[in-house]
């Protein structure tokens, strides 16, 4: 029966999510308040107590969304002092990564991805039948610039994703460097799913390049509720588009992709940044907190990070038995510490680890202070 299926995603290779705490609760034998989850960037403090009132007193679960989100574009378009006509809402940005994609690509038509960043960019190009080139980045996770212009040159590519703070380092993206990626006729599409978490990334920064999508033509910025909102689960992101492209998205993406606890949870959010500006403030200090820490375990390397975590890689040679792939699973099997691992080319032997809330650092750093002790 495979013969049914289109070819080239017979040969797609899954992608790995991240599992919830019922999954990891069965799987590690804990219950789920003994698990400390640092891998997946999601927000510890959870989403806000207007948001929570929010949903307790949803009207109308049992009716259809707005097709168009236009009550939370409208919000969107109020706190980020943007045109509604240039915001899209999805769900979670990975909808909007989806649909740009669908919307723009032929098959075999080139995709320009700038690895290790999120693995979602060449998944969704392959699913939609398009070809990854692949442009490295360099040993400090920078982007290799000379490598890109010959690329872009050679293969002509219709798209280019970059993320800012890249994901899994935490590294912003050089102004000059996006400046001069858009000067060549392909479209940009630039994730801030962590801005919010950069020193001066709040909203309404100017670190943040969402305004420079209405003077650009082919730039497309993208953001998401899930890490600083605390609503990973509900799935809610937004883009900002030049308006010559929204015509076509709104003509190809599912009409009601954006449920209504969702929308009205952003509403809230929204309606709470002071609040959800505070937890947002406390993250970002115990990740300086917490990479002070992470520098006196003798077999991590540390990255400096710009966003809501912490990029490690384990050093074997100070400890010859131990692998990133042992201590992910020494901190989850023996102390019920979720980190993620990593073991593909530019990021061999690295974990990944969340910035959480004081006490998980702790119970973060005895765990690794102990396995260190046990090699």
């Amino acid at each position: 029966m495979m013969e049914f299926i289109r070819p080239h995603l017979q040969a797609l290779p899954p992608y790995t999510p991240i599992e919830p705490f019922e999954v990891l609760s069965a799987r590690l034998g804990r219950d789920v308040n003994e698990i400390i989850k640092l891998d997946a960037n999601e927000n510890p403090y959870g989403s806000s107590p207007k948001v929570r009132e929010a949903l307790a007193q949803l009207a109308f679960p049992h009716i259809y969304p707005d097709p168009e989100s236009r009550a939370l574009r409208s919000a969107l378009a109020q706190v980020h002092r943007l045109p509604m006509e240039n915001i899209l809402c999805g769900s979670g940005a990975d909808e909007l990564i989806d649909l740009i994609l669908r919307v723009v690509l032929e098959k075999d038509d080139v995709v320009i991805n700038c690895p290790p960043t999120f693995g979602m960019y060449p998944f969704d190009t392959l699913v939609n039948g398009g070809r990854i080139v692949e442009v490295p980045r360099r040993a400090d996770f920078s982007l290799d610039m000379d490598g890109l212009k010959k690329a872009i040159r050679m293969y002509k590519p219709k798209i280019l994703f970059l993320a800012s703070p890249n994901n899994p380092d935490g590294s912003l993206l050089p102004a000059e460097m996006l400046e001069e990626l858009l000067a060549f006729p392909l479209l940009v599409v630039l994730d801030e799913a962590y801005i919010e978490f950069s020193e001066d990334g709040r909203l309404g920064s100017q670190v943040t390049k969402l305004y420079e999508v209405l003077q650009r033509e082919n730039l497309i910025v993208l953001r998401t509720f899930s890490k600083w909102a605390g609503l990973a689960g509900l799935r809610v992101g937004f883009g900002c588009f030049p308006g010559w492209i929204m015509p076509i998205l709104w003509k190809a993406k599912q009409p009601y992709n954006v449920n209504v606890a969702a929308s009205e949870a952003a509403i809230a959010a929204l309606a709470d940044i002071e609040y959800i500006g505070k937890t947002v403030a406390l993250l970002c200090k115990e990740r300086q907190r917490m990479q002070e820490l992470l520098a006196r375990i003798p077999y991590l390397q540390t990255y400096p990070s710009r966003a809501n975590f912490i990029l490690c890689r384990v050093i074997s040679e100070k400890h010859g038995s131990l692998s990133a792939e042992k201590l992910k699973a020494a901190l989850a099997n023996r102390y019920g510490i979720l980190v993620r691992y990593f073991d593909k080319p530019g990021l061999q032997d690295h974990i990944r680890i969340s910035v959480g809330k004081p006490q998980h650092t702790e119970a973060l750093i005895n765990a690794l202070l102990e396995i260190g002790d046990l090699q």
